[in-house]
């Protein structure tokens, strides 16, 4: 992140500055203009944090219900197969697994922030396991690169945006959504074990490592007294949790403003029928992610003001005229191209595109370009927010691979977007 955050805000200040020397038109001088969007980005930073401060006491609130009411480990034995296979260094039943699957599922969901809470527990949970603290461990950085690529079924917010600007279709991209996120979780998966060759532990951590492992293995056998369910137990969910997709195109409008209540009734439910003190627990977990909230301001302020910095020069701009002429023949208009750029970087920005794309009377949101950017916003998360958001809360400073196998999910995300587009709509 040294070199990222370094290029960004450098990139920035020489692109203002060749500006600022030279002739510029507009009423704000290029370095007016990069002084106003430090500071503005800086306190949009602790307004974002701020506002995520409810969110995650809400949620981790509930997630606390749900671990003491065993929750977490039923979900870990349902997809047991899977995640053993994925995450080899994490035991089966440790609460890891089970913080995973609940990110994954309310990433699947479409929820934005309401998985962010599930996230942040995971990663303190295999920050536990972690021999060598403040560097990434190859699960960290799996579960970061499964996390950007996100797997979408229901784009809520996307949907009710295309709805708001007048789609006769608003709920069209869910196909598209869930091949490009499929695509780019697939290849974040094989990126992030390609990729870790090439960034090693450091010296002394792959002993360590083994020490964890084994101990971990231990932790798994003390947890033989819960052990997996019968496999087929395992493919039912799995082929129930297919036939959703399906339910999620014809129905998704309709089943969207459920999602939430739903959730947390559910949790409340099921903690109740667990004998949980649901009220002491929701309170002890909102305590915890009131804290995590808080601590990962200084790395939002960062990322989000070289971003912001990165914008303002106009270096955005400049990247968008050079390469629209390539990408146009290749199904990604210059009109979407800023979109695909800014996804990784900026999630309100790539919305705030997004939003004012569709909603030009000129394009509208169901033109191609519409769907296409409508896609994109569903297709993957926000890389560098994740990174800084989820390595802050445990204070890793070295992610290894986690950013490159990132951006690699992401640009397979924009091409299974244009290729799904182009053949449903184009």
């Amino acid at each position: 992140m040294n070199v990222v955050f370094f290029l960004l805000v450098a990139v920035a200040f020489v692109t203002a500055a060749w500006q600022q020397l030279g002739d510029y038109s507009g009423e704000v001088s290029p370095m007016d203009a990069l002084s106003k969007a430090m500071v503005d980005s800086a306190s949009g930073a602790v307004e974002l944090a701020l506002g995520l401060v409810g969110v995650m006491a809400l949620f981790l609130g509930l997630m606390k219900i749900a671990e003491k009411g065993g929750l977490l480990t039923i979900l870990a034995r349902l997809i047991r197969p899977l995640m053993v296979r994925l995450f080899p260094e994490v035991p089966a039943d440790h609460p890891a697994m089970g913080a995973m699957i609940l990110n994954f599922s309310a990433n699947i969901l479409g929820l934005g922030n309401a998985a962010t809470p599930f996230g942040i527990k995971a990663m303190q949970e295999l920050n536990r396991l972690n021999p060598r603290q403040g560097t990434a461990t190859d699960s960290m950085v799996l579960f970061l690169a499964i996390n950007t690529s996100s797997i979408t079924l229901l784009p809520t917010g996307v949907i009710a945006l295309r709805a708001a600007a007048g789609s006769a279709n608003p709920a069209g991209i869910l196909p598209t959504t869930l091949f490009a996120t499929v695509c780019s979780t697939v290849v974040a998966i094989m990126a992030a074990l390609a990729y870790r060759r090439f960034f090693p532990l450091p010296n002394g951590a792959v002993e360590e490592m083994g020490e964890a492992a084994d101990q971990s293995q231990e932790v798994g056998q003390d947890s033989e007294a819960y052990p997996g369910y019968p496999p087929w137990v395992s493919w039912s969910v799995l082929l129930g949790f297919l036939v959703l997709i399906p339910l999620t195109v014809v129905y998704g409008e309709r089943l969207s403003p459920w999602i939430l209540p739903g959730i947390m009734m559910g949790f409340l439910v099921f903690g109740l029928s667990r004998n949980v003190a649901i009220y002491e627990s929701f309170i002890e977990g909102a305590k915890e992610g009131f804290e995590v909230a808080l601590k990962i301001i200084p790395y939002l302020v960062a990322i989000l003001v070289a971003v912001g910095m990165f914008r303002a020069s106009g270096a955005m701009n400049w990247l968008v005229s050079g390469l629209g002429a390539m990408t146009a023949p290749l199904g990604l208009p210059a009109e979407a191209l800023p979109m695909a750029l800014l996804r990784p970087l900026s999630g309100s920005g790539a919305y705030g595109v997004m939003a004012s794309i569709i909603n030009d009377p000129a394009i509208g949101p169901d033109s191609y370009v519409g769907y296409l950017v409508s896609t994109l916003q569903g297709t993957t998360e926000t890389t560098f927010y994740v990174l800084a958001v989820y390595f802050g809360a445990v204070q890793v400073k070295r992610i290894r691979h986690a950013l490159a196998a990132g951006l690699t999910a992401d640009l397979a995300g924009v091409i299974a977007a244009v290729v799904a587009v182009a053949f449903l709509y184009g």
